[in-house]
């Protein structure tokens, strides 16, 4: 575990353009920088990064937040993992405690992972550059390649030896589980159906890379996330499996990554461009050209997953394939999901009989990047060459022509794609309106299928809605609404204070109480909603200003005393909060922003006064009324700044934005940003007395909306018991409510006054 004082170092250091520019493209705008979204497919820049608040969010999807944050949510990391990358970033030393055997029995599995395809990859290369069998066999093919040390060292090459219980032998040495060489793909179980066990671990794992020499997936953020291993090639003739790749496991997803990513992301964004070639040895080989902006797909398709990562370094990529008739089907089919992708793509074929390997091999670093530089091809002039070439029949010639026109109509882009046309027009010599009307079919057609798409996924997204809501109901306890006779203790003109109880319980339907001050509560809580919620956050509502409230009615007064809620722990998701600005999310902002702010004179039920902060203030009136925001994360962040309160230099803003808790960090974010940064002489701090004012308007409102749901469900009970022998009591419930509902609306009228 990481001690509390390097983390501190560690978030203080983190810069967030910094970090952010790692992977994102970045251009200053004003006081600001922009780019491209990462979470998202984005074609505008829409990622804003403040340097001043040292944060960032997107402005479409409303994903960002802290430098932690930001890790957290792109590279999918733990806290830990997130603050170790910024302590290796900023070359920070991280200090640990040592784990007890239970903690560290319950450490993360995922960063168990990571450790131990750290230690394999550290392992295989000490292997090729240590042991005898790694040097004579692993090594002497690597120098068959031409590859120089310093090249090996950069992307940690290695070697395992033929002995397929050496490595799980040694990895049992030193501690590592058995069921991690397994999870990782490491290594394979000879019989699946035996358990697995300490015992017989080593009878059972054998190395899946046996013999062959290694290569480690690198991710972007440093962390080794998977293995190729490739036969010798001595060893290659009659093999079906040249090469063999980790299968998918918690920390890799083939169609997640690209091989060469960290290697290259410092070129991807010095030259605003990047090589895509097929194999390992064509990037290794490449960088040992000079050429460092370059990466692999490694055989299979590309995806959208691995086009977005290029896409937030570089939006220009050169496809560089072999010349031979499987290297042309593959630029073609990766033309089209480049272009799709928003992608600006040129084609660069080698010689026939040569790939990105071995052409390096046969020329200077000097020739390869001129040969580069002078023979890339716009993807338009390959495609037409590629389909025309040749082609006398008009039957076979329209198709191709059709072929073309459909690579052109997946631009999303129209400035770009008009630009497409008229070349095409030119070099096919057709008229541009013949081209744009066949495009125009394309265009729509395929708008049609996405329209379908989403008339599916919509439909199935509905019949989960009517699924969890049918569950929600059948669980609901219709109790009805207590009398009036049940009402709030004598005295009751102000709030009690609340224990601090916590939990997020559904409601029960028992409803709200008449009191002397006119509306105390049941204990009915407010309940999210049942229907599948947004995962972004909106734009922040706007408070009104100082003056637009008067002081709150003198009859609600503050809790007395309350005890101190402890910190809650999560031990089970929480639903995504909805995009809506309720009276729940104005006051979580309220919480955020100015929970710290401290109100001295707040008068209680025995006459005396006592000081609360803002959220202390929220805090108890809705558990005397025992009410809960209509989140949970809202819930949460009210709990948690209570708990640390009065903690010495404790700010909300601060302590959530830093949060380990992403969803946490992620909401802080964006209810701690204004969304217009106003001028010095515009600016206005809210006074401590509006905030209050403005925390009493808001939980009348909030008090309002349960009280509607209420009658709401009233009048169905009212309709259901007509004639019964329970009208009257349903009747004298519902005109309990009624009333409590004007009295709300009258000290609303008083607040707003």
């Amino acid at each position: 575990m990481i001690d509390r004082p390097t983390v501190q170092r560690i978030l203080d250091a983190a810069d967030i353009v910094d970090v952010v520019s790692e992977f994102v493209t970045l251009r200053k705008t004003g006081a600001s920088y922009k780019g491209l979204c990462p979470f998202h497919n984005d074609s505008n820049p829409s990622f804003s990064v403040s340097p001043a608040r040292n944060l960032c969010h997107c402005f479409t999807c409303g994903k960002g937040g802290s430098p932690v944050g930001f890790l957290m949510e792109l590279e999918q990391m733990t806290y830990p993992e997130a603050l170790r990358w910024l302590a290796k970033r900023y070359h920070i030393e991280i200090k640990e405690k040592e784990q007890t055997p239970e903690e560290r029995e319950h450490a993360s599995e995922r960063e168990s992972l990571f450790i131990v395809n750290e230690w394999a990859a550290q392992y295989y290369h000490d292997t090729l550059m240590n042991n005898p069998m790694g040097r004579a066999i692993g090594m002497q093919y690597f120098r068959s390649r031409g590859f120089r040390d310093d090249i090996i060292e950069r992307f940690r090459l290695g070697f395992a030896l033929e002995d397929k219980r050496a490595m799980p032998m040694e990895a049992l040495a030193k501690g590592y589980r058995p069921d991690y060489l397994v999870k990782t793909g490491l290594c394979y179980q000879r019989d699946n159906d035996k358990p697995l066990t300490k015992d017989n671990a080593i009878e059972q794992l054998s190395d899946r890379y046996a013999g062959r020499v290694i290569f480690p997936w690198v991710a972007q953020n440093g962390k080794v996330v998977a293995f190729g291993g490739r036969k010798l090639d001595k060893a290659t003739k009659n093999v079906s499996q040249k090469y063999v790749n980790s299968p998918d496991s918690d920390i890799y997803h083939k169609d997640h990554e690209i091989y060469g990513i960290y290697q290259a992301r410092k070129a991807m964004h010095s030259e605003d461009c990047v090589y895509l070639v097929e194999g390992y040895t064509d990037v290794i080989s490449m960088h040992q050209c000079g050429i460092e902006n370059v990466v692999a797909q490694s055989g299979t398709a590309l995806s959208d997953h691995q086009i977005g990562i290029i896409r937030r370094i570089t939006k220009n990529v050169v496809l560089l394939l072999d010349g031979d008739a499987a290297g042309i089907k593959s630029a073609e089919r990766g033309t089209d999901l480049l272009l799709a992708g928003g992608m600006n793509v040129k084609v660069l074929l080698l010689p026939d009989g040569d790939d990105p390997d071995s052409f390096a091999r046969k020329h200077s670093a000097a020739e390869y990047r001129e040969y580069i530089k002078s023979h890339q091809t716009d993807f338009i002039q390959f495609k037409i060459k590629v389909a025309l070439e040749g082609i006398t029949d008009p039957a076979e010639r329209s198709k191709a022509i059709e072929a073309i026109i459909q690579t052109i109509s997946i631009i999303p882009d129209p400035i770009t794609r008009q630009a497409y046309i008229q070349d095409c027009a030119a070099r096919i010599k057709m008229p541009e309106d013949v081209i744009v009307a066949r495009m125009n079919t394309f265009v729509a057609e395929r708008r049609k299928n996405e329209q379908r798409e989403k008339e599916r996924a919509g439909q199935r997204g509905q019949q989960t809605s009517a699924a969890q809501q049918t569950a929600g109901q059948t669980t609901q306890q219709a109790t009805g609404y207590q009398s009036a006779a049940k009402s709030q203790p004598a005295g009751g003109n102000g709030y009690a204070g609340g224990s601090g109880g916590r939990g997020y319980a559904p409601n029960n339907g028992s409803g709200y109480t008449s009191g002397n001050n006119g509306y105390s509560s049941g204990s009915g809580q407010r309940q999210a909603s049942n229907g599948p919620a947004p995962d972004d956050f909106p734009p922040d509502d706007m408070f009104l200003p100082d003056d637009a409230f008067s002081p709150p009615s003198q009859s609600q007064s503050a809790p007395a005393t309350a005890q101190q809620p402890q910190r809650p722990q999560h031990t089970q998701q929480r639903p995504s909060v909805a995009a809506t600005v309720t009276p729940s999310r104005q006051l979580a902002q309220l919480v955020v922003r100015h929970g710290e702010r401290i109100k001295e004179d707040i008068p209680t039920n025995d006459g005396n006064k006592i000081a609360l902060s803002l959220a202390e203030y929220i805090y108890y009136n809705l558990k005397a009324d025992e009410l809960q925001l209509d989140a949970p994360l809202y819930n949460t962040i009210l709990e948690e700044t209570v708990a640390h309160i009065r903690e010495e230099g404790f700010t909300p803003a601060d302590y959530f934005i830093k949060h380990p808790d992403i969803e946490l960090s992620s909401l802080a974010a964006v209810l701690a940003r204004d969304r217009y940064v106003l001028a010095k002489s515009l600016k206005r701090e809210m006074t401590t007395d509006a905030l209050f004012q403005n925390a009493e308007r808001l939980l009348l409102e909030l008090r309002r909306d349960v009280i509607d749901a209420r009658l709401k469900t009233a009048e169905t009970n009212l309709l259901q018991a007509f004639g019964t022998p329970e009208e009257e009591t349903v009747m004298q419930e519902y005109n309990n409510l009624k009333s409590i509902k004007a009295k709300i609306a009258k000290a609303l009228g008083q607040a707003l006054g």
